[in-house]
C-alpha cells in the first residue's frame, strides 16, 4: 500500500501536501481501498473559511457516504472539477490526478498536529 513519505496524513485517512502557505487534500489509498468504487465527490464549501475538522464535503461509493474533513483551518480556495465527472480517479489516483481541495492555510502551527507517514503507518497497521 502507498503511503508518500513527503505527505502529511489525518486520522480521517485525508493526506496533505503543503507548498507555502497552501495545502492541497486528498484522501489515502487506505481510505479508497476501504471505501471502494467511488461515484461521486461533493464539496460546497468553495471560497468558504472553515475550521480544522469541520465537514468540507463528502466522498460517495457504491455502498458508503463519507464526510470529508478539514485537516487544516483556512480557506478553501480550490476544487478539483474534474472528480464531478471522472470520481473515479479517487480510485486509480489518489495522491495525484485524484486531489479533491486546496486550502489557503490560517494556521500553519496546526501543521504540527498532522501525523507522518510513519505514524499513519502504524495508525492503519500498515
Amino acid at each position: 500500500m502507498s503511503i508518500p513519505a513527503n505527505l502529511k496524513y489525518t486520522k480521517d485517512h485525508e493526506w496533505v501536501s503543503i507548498e507555502g502557505d497552501v495545502a492541497t487534500v486528498g484522501i489515502t489509498h487506505f481510505a479508497q481501498k476501504e471505501l471502494g468504487d467511488i461515484v461521486y465527490v461533493e464539496v460546497e464549501t468553495l471560497d468558504q473559511k472553515l475550521d480544522r475538522d469541520e465537514v468540507f464535503g463528502t466522498v460517495e461509493a457504491v455502498k458508503t457516504v463519507s464526510d470529508l474533513f478539514l485537516p487544516l483551518t483556512g480557506e478553501i480556495i480550490a476544487f478539483n472539477e474534474n472528480l464531478e465527472s471522472e470520481p473515479e480517479t479517487v480510485n486509480s489516483d489518489p495522491y495525484g490526478d485524484g486531489w479533491m481541495i486546496k486550502i489557503k492555510i490560517a494556521d500553519a502551527s496546526e501543521i504540527d498536529s498532522l501525523l507522518s507517514a510513519d505514524a499513519y503507518k502504524e495508525l492503519i497497521g500498515a
